[in-house]
């Protein structure tokens, strides 16, 4: 082996165990994030119960509902990273995607719930023990702003992880909101701020987590994703040379950091198969460098469609 090739090993081996190495410990995050916010459940459902504090409760049923959600991610994690088999040509990176959507539909489910209660809430209010529904708040906001700092550097790099960081950020503004209300009750008995800061908490929520519910359902209906133009793609790769058109050309994310392309390649004059893959090249080095497309599949033709002239179609 000479020391061109030695160098691209040792690197190689070096990304796989910088990519096995960075995988355990997201793993390891939300394993311990998992059990942090089953404590708090615990302890909100119980102090929610003496206090008689519909926000305490339906924080804590939150907290649950995200612990669970969390441990799905934690899971898929895992899962995410078997290699691919005969059945499963691509892997098991999808499974992450599925579990992302899981954790935002469950989460949107919450809050129409909570919605529910509140306003049965404002319609009959109760009595609270301010005191204890204060005590058991700050508890909670410590424990959500602990994992919230946990997973805040890995929140941009995966989906599945971003969905398990607006659970606990919702749980921590929730916190935030319960701690508000629990003063307010306890200093001047205003009960009808319970229901309110639930509804308050539940709106945001619904509004952040939606945006994972849109990019995961694009994910897994193939969508081109937002930031692909492929009208923009169409015109840099014809502008190379010898090269006459791309068409069947379909873009889609594999998971959200691999994006996947496939299309029709027609080159303008009738080369030999090393001279077509000089052109393949070149379009390949165009869709890596400027559109971060990673894996991407070339039909060399030369007058092959007699529809060439279409951008898309299926196949």
């Amino acid at each position: 082996m000479n020391k061109k090739e030695e160098d691209k090993t040792t690197f190689g081996n070096k990304h796989y165990y910088h990519h096995t190495h960075t995988e355990k410990m997201r793993g390891k995050k939300l394993l311990w994030v998992t059990l942090l916010n089953f404590s708090i459940s615990l302890v909100q459902v119980v102090g929610g119960i003496i206090s008689n504090s519909l926000s305490l409760i339906s924080d804590a049923i939150h907290n649950l509902g995200d612990t669970s959600a969390i441990f799905i991610a934690f899971l898929a994690g895992k899962h995410a990273g078997k290699k691919p088999d005969a059945q499963k040509t691509f892997g098991y990176k999808r499974i992450e995607i599925l579990a992302a959507l899981f954790n935002a539909v469950v989460l949107i489910a919450i809050c129409i719930f909570l919605f529910v209660e509140a306003y049965k809430r404002f319609m009959q209010p109760q009595a609270i023990k301010g005191g204890i529904m204060l005590t058991v708040a700050v508890f909670g906001l410590l424990a959500n702003l602990i994992s919230v700092l946990v997973l805040q550097k890995e929140k941009s790099h995966n989906l599945n992880i971003r969905a398990a960081y607006l659970h606990l950020l919702g749980d921590t503004l929730s916190s935030v909101a319960v701690i508000v209300g629990g003063i307010a009750i306890l200093v001047w008995q205003v009960y009808w701020l319970d229901p309110l800061v639930t509804v308050i908490v539940g709106i945001y929520i619904t509004y952040h987590t939606w945006g994972v519910v849109r990019q995961t359902v694009d994910i897994l209906m193939q969508a081109t994703p937002r930031h692909i133009d492929i009208q923009e793609i169409k015109q840099s790769v014809e502008t190379l040379p010898q090269v006459d058109n791309i068409h069947h050309l379909h873009v889609w994310q594999m998971d959200d950091e691999q994006i996947h392309l496939e299309a029709h390649l027609n080159i303008s004059q009738d080369l030999s198969l090393s001279e077509a893959q000089i052109v393949r090249h070149s379009v390949e080095t165009v869709l890596k460098d400027k559109f971060g497309i990673s894996h991407i599949t070339l039909q060399i033709e030369y007058k092959g469609c007699e529809d060439n002239d279409e951008l898309i179609k299926s196949s």
